[in-house]
């Protein structure tokens, strides 16, 4: 998977190579290998040894696949996927902007954390028309051309399939 540091240009590649235990995993990043142990994890954060060496990592906001988190009491935004808003607004319509296409579509299963937008309402290509949650990760769905916002399909709190019709927007 890929990783990208607030601030630092170069992204970073990580992935868990193999399990040795319930808690203790050989890792790679950047093509070099550590073995991590993970001493506590909840929803604040977590504690582990990376190369025998203690770290303490409290999260303190997750959304649209970005982590702010601190770790070891320095501060750090972690793009965790970073073509992913890229990937999502490609994929929530078609990606030809003539007026062929009106239906915004989910392109991931989630739950309805927002609507930005009301019937009604003229939008731009690339407005926010709401907000999914999935996998404890928020997902701003933006509009795939310049319209007018016709029927809204979803309300907050619903949750939502893949290529269920958001909107239609013509």
């Amino acid at each position: 998977m890929e990783f990208k540091l607030e601030d630092v240009e170069e992204t970073f590649n990580g992935e868990i190579i193999n399990k040795i235990s319930n808690n203790e995993y050989l890792i790679k990043i950047q093509n070099k290998e550590h073995q991590l142990q993970i001493l506590n994890i909840n929803s604040n954060g977590m504690e582990f040894v990376l190369d025998n060496k203690f770290h303490n990592v409290k999260y303190v906001e997750n959304h649209t696949a970005e982590m702010r988190i601190v770790i070891d009491g320095v501060s750090l935004t972690i793009n965790m996927h970073t073509k992913l808003d890229k990937i999502v607004y490609k994929n929530t319509g078609n990606t030809d902007t003539g007026s062929g296409q009106i239906n915004l579509r989910s392109q991931i299963p989630g739950k309805v954390v927002s609507v930005e937008v009301n019937e009604g309402d003229k939008i731009k290509k690339g407005d926010v028309v709401c907000v999914l949650e999935s996998m404890k990760m928020q997902v701003s769905v933006k509009s795939h051309k310049d319209g007018e916002v016709k029927n809204l399909k979803v309300k907050e709190g619903n949750s939502v399939n893949k290529n269920d019709i958001l909107a239609e927007i013509e």
